[in-house]
């Protein structure tokens, strides 16, 4: 592989690979890809977000939107603010609830934008894994506060609230969450997993077929499309979702009024299944760089999968006292007022303070970049409560992409 690691980066590859390799041997020579991906990503000691590596950024092996610019979390706020104004109408506490919350960027824009318009927040939940970026959060979102006389309370919780009444955000959450990777094999789904072979250069870790998928798990885990087997050629690999699933149906019934908003990139069933999509979605990064082995570089290397957002549509459908809208990542900024927004604090005639933030808008909004492959997917429960309806709410006024 032509990737030069450094020292400390080679000592952390090292041992996570042993930490995997000895998991693989007790379990008898085998386990599933969802269990690889939770130990490299979430091992304790060891998994990448929780690790003190920098993953943002220049430095980093990606970046997200709200390290783009903070004119995305600014125009989330046009969206929640009806809810959160309605709440404190009623007497009722205002709460955002944000997963995965990074390094705080997307808060500190919410908070501040939120402020400017003279709505200070109650209560800013955070629920986040990893404890180097809960301590970076921690001394960002408490300076925010501080320096600018904030009177929201941040608050970190390792538990999903019951009865949640707010907002809920989860920007580029789900993609991380594990998953289960599946192939065709004699005509068959069977589970694609990770075993050890033994070469001339040692152990490796590599991609192997496991177990048939249960009639549970082809009933319950896959879409209608991966249901006919006969459809997929031999060897068809992708992935399917049943944690990512679990979380938002659990998240879906603790919601009791408000809004829970969900931007990450994926595709409906039909495009995420499509025949020429052989080898499915995930991806690993390792400083800004794709790696073909997603299996190459546990514990210093991002690993993500696309979300696929037919079944995550179709158990939000199942909820009572519910909305749903579902669109690109473009159409609901244009449509929540982020040209607005740029307009009122930059001038166009300003040149050196306007290029950079149309360059990030190009980023956020182009169909090259962001703006069709990232999806926005928005649930109101019991809105009515509130007096408002879904599409209602800035960015959510457009026409859902649903079906």
């Amino acid at each position: 592989m032509d990737i030069n690691l450094t020292q400390p980066e080679e000592e952390h590859l090292a041992a996570m690979m042993a930490k995997i390799s000895a998991e693989i041997e007790k379990k008898g020579g085998w386990i599933p890809f969802s269990r690889y991906m939770e130990m490299a990503l979430y091992d304790p000691d060891l998994g990448y977000y929780c690790s003190g590596q920098e993953k943002f950024g220049a430095e980093g092996d990606f970046i997200t939107a709200p390290e783009i610019t903070p004119f995305f979390g600014q125009t989330l706020v046009n969206t929640v603010l009806p809810i959160l104004e309605n709440l404190k109408k009623r007497g009722l506490p205002t709460r955002i609830l944000e997963y995965g919350a990074g390094t705080g960027s997307l808060a500190k824009s919410i908070l501040l934008e939120l402020h400017s318009r003279g709505f200070d927040l109650d209560e800013y939940h955070i629920i986040e894994i990893s404890p180097d970026l809960i301590q970076r959060q921690k001394v960002l979102l408490n300076n925010v506060c501080k320096e600018n006389n904030l009177r929201t309370q941040c608050v970190w919780l390792d538990f999903v609230p019951n009865d949640v009444e707010g907002v809920v955000l989860a920007n580029e959450v789900l993609d991380a969450i594990p998953c289960e990777r599946i192939c065709v094999h004699n005509k068959i789904w069977h589970h694609l997993g990770l075993a050890i072979t033994q070469g001339s250069e040692g152990k490796k870790i590599i991609s192997a077929p496991g177990p048939a998928l249960s009639n549970a798990e082809c009933k319950n885990d896959l879409s209608p499309l991966l249901q006919n087997d006969q459809a997929f050629p031999e060897g068809y690999t992708t992935e399917i979702h049943p944690q990512a699933q679990a979380w938002l149906k659990t998240l879906s019934e603790k919601l009791r009024c408000g809004l829970l908003l969900i931007i990450d990139y994926g595709f409906h069933e039909q495009e995420y299944y499509h025949a020429q999509r052989s080898e499915g979605t995930l991806m690993a990064h390792h400083h800004h760089r794709a790696l073909t082995d997603i299996a190459a570089l546990p514990g210093i290397s991002d690993i993500t999968t696309h979300i696929e957002c037919s079944s995550l549509l179709r158990i939000l459908e199942q909820a009572s006292n519910s909305e749903i809208f579902f669109s690109s990542q473009a159409s609901y900024l244009l449509h929540a007022g982020i040209g607005d927004l740029v307009l009122q604090k930059a001038s166009p005639d300003d040149a050196k303070q306007f290029i950079p933030i149309s360059n990030a808008l190009q980023k956020l909004m182009s169909e090259a970049e962001m703006g069709e492959l990232f999806k926005v997917i928005a649930f109101g429960k019991d809105l009515k409560a509130l007096n408002l309806s879904l599409n209602e709410l800035p960015g959510l006024t457009g026409r859902s992409r649903i079906y």
